[in-house]
């Protein structure tokens, strides 16, 4: 399981699910314990005072990652820890909560890798990168947390234009105008998994919502660009925006990346052309790619240049020298993410 471990008060989960990027689930760590097997779980699980963690008129959902060689479906694993909370539950109060597979209210999350288990309260419950402004995704859309994490990688922090060319359905721009702004991922989300848990307080959450919209700024202080030749992607793009609140602060136009509009330098140019995996074919992508390269020295000297892609093959083809490159993932596929210094030619 990758992730960051640290250690804080329920001030600071609050905080970080409100304010991570890039990360998607903040889990609280209960205890760690050793099982061969489910009924060995069970027994340790039975012990614990969920009464104390669980509102009893709450609702329960159980995730999971397991490998142990007498679990065949997590599934399996899933139910004999929900047996044991109800069943605890029952005995100490007479009552239990509801169960079920929805992830939007109490969750727990089980680490299971051969006998060893560590068991956790996801305070997040739907994923962070749901950030609630996306109403229309468009065609094969960045994940917002991976949009968020390519600008921060490119130390993007909203003191130099952002360009994005290809905008697609908005998401870099958007990510892009929040940072500039200040504005915190999780400020829109009206739900969290910590709101149910027994120790949540809603006054220390009111506070630290409020903090958090009082240092928001009232528009980014550079250009924020985005540009598409799809009228329609221009129409999801500005919808999005819409609903994150950048609508007015994001320059729009319906352009080939070719004619986008670019401020002086410095600035960072961002695209996140086709790959020919979901969208388009390698074999035509090559003249594309060969434009971007070209539009990159000719257009866009003193600017930074970041781009994602899943073919290395077609990344040669902008014939230019990365200052460096990191692989990332943008779903299941396995992508490289590549910036340039652009100087003139």
């Amino acid at each position: 399981m990758a992730g960051v471990w640290t250690e804080g008060t329920l001030e600071d989960e609050m905080r970080l699910n409100l304010y991570l990027r890039t990360g998607m689930r903040v889990l609280r760590h209960i205890f760690d314990f050793n099982a061969s097997n489910a009924d060995e779980v069970y027994d340790e699980l039975i012990e614990l005072n969920w009464e104390d963690i669980i509102p009893p008129d709450g609702y329960l959902a159980v995730t999971s990652s397991v490998r142990n060689n007498t679990i065949r479906d997590t599934r399996y694993a899933n139910m004999r820890v929900k047996d044991a909370v109800m069943d605890r539950f029952t005995a100490e109060t007479g009552s239990r909560p509801d169960s079920g597979p929805k992830t939007d209210q109490t969750v727990i999350f089980i680490y299971w890798q051969g006998e060893d288990v560590s068991l956790y309260i996801d305070t997040t419950g739907t994923p962070l990168s749901r950030r609630g402004y996306r109403k229309n995704p468009w065609q094969a859309p960045l994940q917002e947390t991976l949009a968020a994490s390519m600008l921060l990688a490119s130390k993007y922090d909203g003191t130099i234009p952002l360009v994005n060319p290809m905008c697609g359905s908005g998401t870099l721009a958007i990510e892009g105008a929040w940072i500039a702004m200040n504005h915190p991922p999780g400020l829109l989300r009206k739900n969290f998994g910590f709101q149910h848990l027994m120790d949540y307080d809603p006054d220390l959450w009111e506070r630290v919502r409020a903090s958090a919209k009082a240092a928001v700024k009232s528009a980014p202080e550079v250009d924020i660009i985005a540009t598409d030749m799809d009228e329609e992607a221009q129409k999801a793009a500005q919808q999005n925006a819409y609903h994150a609140g950048v609508l007015n602060h994001i320059t729009w136009e319906t352009c080939d990346f070719r004619d986008t509009p670019l401020p002086p330098p410095p600035g960072l140019v961002v695209l996140n052309p086709e790959y020919g995996e979901r969208l388009g074919s390698k074999a035509e992508l090559g003249e594309m790619y060969r434009a971007i390269g070209t539009f990159f020295k000719k257009q866009c000297p003193g600017y930074t240049g970041l781009v994602i892609s899943a073919s290395p093959k077609l990344l040669k083809q902008l014939s230019l020298t990365a200052d460096w490159k990191k692989t990332i993932y943008n779903g299941q596929l396995e992508c490289r993410l590549h910036q340039y210094a652009l100087y003139s030619s």
